[in-house]
This record gives structure tokens, C-alpha cells and sequence, in this order.
């Protein structure tokens, strides 16, 4: 996986949006799974899917925003049973792919086998314990995935967060190798820390189709964008908002 493009913004009623995109060669299916803070008690319709497979050039767009010089997380991913009488988890077209959210670690019990996370995974990572998961059923080859989108009831006020944690073939490092490029608008939050974060010249109308974007840009705003390469340690990154002086 690679050159992996990661957009986010608060949205209305304390929700979050995410786009995200990469670059993969894969030999088998597999399901490109996304821990997210969720609020608590959230159920598996809290997550609303967004089809962005008329604007796979999204990202594209939204990097044209920036002058140049320009360079260019959970993959395979089950604790304990549930009941076995639990429904499925509803499984979302969504453009080329189709989606689910699973509320907890235990619902993982009621996704496709082939997408279920190793049982000792989160004993490694307790602090995922309490999220829930974005999963993205994709096909196998070499390609470009159109952008993943999606919001989500956040617990976290106005903190933006990017899931740019990486686990691979059930095994979570504490140092990966990141190739990311985050982007995010701020509307929303307040008094977001943006201090080493580049800034765009002109407003997000200027070079992103708004329309074609499903609300998840707005035009009238400028955009912000951080890369985020090399090895680093393998956590989440969260935008926070400025400290009270």
C-alpha cells in the first residue's frame, strides 16, 4: 500500500467526514478495515457511507490546490463470539466496493470470515477497545481505489482525527513506513492547531468540483494540507485545537 490521501473535516451535530484513498497491489480479496472514535452506544447504522465513484480524481483536485514543489492501515484484518443468533452486518454498496461498519470489536463475529481480525489483535492495541470500524471489501490487482468516504458521531469535541495507523497480516509494529498526505478544512472545529500545516492560496471552489464532492468540501473555504512520510511511530494523528494560553 502506498501514496495513501487522507481528507477530513468536522461536519454538523458532532459528526466527522473521512475520504480516503490509496494505492495497492493485492493477490486476494481483502478488506481495507478503519478503526474510528465513535461515540458510545453508536449501532451499525451510525456510520453513512458516501459513493465518491464519480469523483475518483478527488484527490487530484484537492492537491492542485497547493503550489508546487510536491512529492508524492488496517489491512486483513475477531474477538470472542457473540450470540449466534446475531444478524449479519449490513453490507453497503458503495461505488466499486461495498462497506460496513462493525460498532465494536466483538460485531466483527458478524462480518464475512474472511474480513475478521485475529482474536489477540487488540491485546496489542487496547487503546482500540472502545472504536468502531470502517470496512471496505476490495478486490484483488493492482489499483488506484476510488476514495472511501463516510461520517461518523465523534466523541472528540472539536479534534480532527486520521486513521494512519498500519497493521499488516494481523501484526502491529511500533514503527511503520508512511507515504500520507493529509488534507482537512477546519470549519467546524475551533481554533484547530494549523501551525505546521500548509494552508491553500485560494478557496476550495477555486480547484475541487464541489458538487461532485457530496457536500464533503466546502467551496467557500481554503484547505490545508500535511505530508506525512517515512518511518515514523505507528499511531493515528489527530489535529488538535490550540491550548488555552
Amino acid at each position: 500500500m502506498s501514496a495513501t490521501n487522507i481528507f477530513a473535516r468536522m461536519g454538523e451535530d458532532e459528526r466527522q467526514f473521512i475520504v480516503y484513498s490509496m494505492t495497492l497491489n493485492m493477490t486476494k480479496p481483502l478488506a481495507m478495515v478503519l478503526p474510528i472514535p465513535v461515540k458510545p452506544g453508536s449501532d451499525e447504522k451510525a456510520v453513512c457511507f458516501i459513493n465518491l465513484a464519480d469523483y475518483p480524481y478527488f484527490f487530484i483536485d484537492l492537491d492542485a490546490g497547493f503550489p508546487r514543489p510536491h512529492s508524492h492501515s488496517m489491512d486483513n484484518l475477531s474477538e470472542g463470539p457473540i450470540s449466534a443468533s446475531a444478524p449479519q452486518l449490513e453490507v453497503v454498496q458503495v461505488g466499486n466496493f461495498e462497506a460496513s461498519f462493525v460498532p465494536t470489536i466483538k460485531d466483527f463475529s458478524r462480518l464475512d470470515e474472511r474480513f475478521r481480525m485475529p482474536p489477540d489483535l487488540f491485546d496489542k492495541m487496547p487503546e482500540y477497545r472502545h472504536f468502531g470500524f470502517a470496512v471496505f471489501k476490495l478486490k484483488p490487482g493492482a489499483q488506484t481505489v476510488h476514495p472511501m468516504a463516510f461520517d461518523f458521531p465523534t466523541p472528540l469535541g472539536g479534534r480532527i482525527f486520521f486513521p494512519t495507523v498500519h497493521v499488516h497480516d494481523g501484526e502491529v509494529h511500533p514503527r511503520a513506513k508512511f507515504d500520507h498526505v493529509l488534507y482537512c478544512q477546519p470549519s467546524g472545529s475551533r481554533h484547530l492547531n494549523l501551525s505546521t500545516w500548509k494552508e491553500s492560496p485560494h478557496t476550495a471552489e477555486q480547484f475541487v468540483d464541489v458538487q461532485r464532492s457530496a457536500g464533503l468540501v466546502l467551496g467557500d473555504e481554503h484547505c490545508y494540507k500535511l505530508g506525512i512520510r517515512g518511518i515514523r511511530p505507528n499511531q493515528d494523528t489527530y489535529l488538535d485545537t490550540l491550548k488555552a494560553s
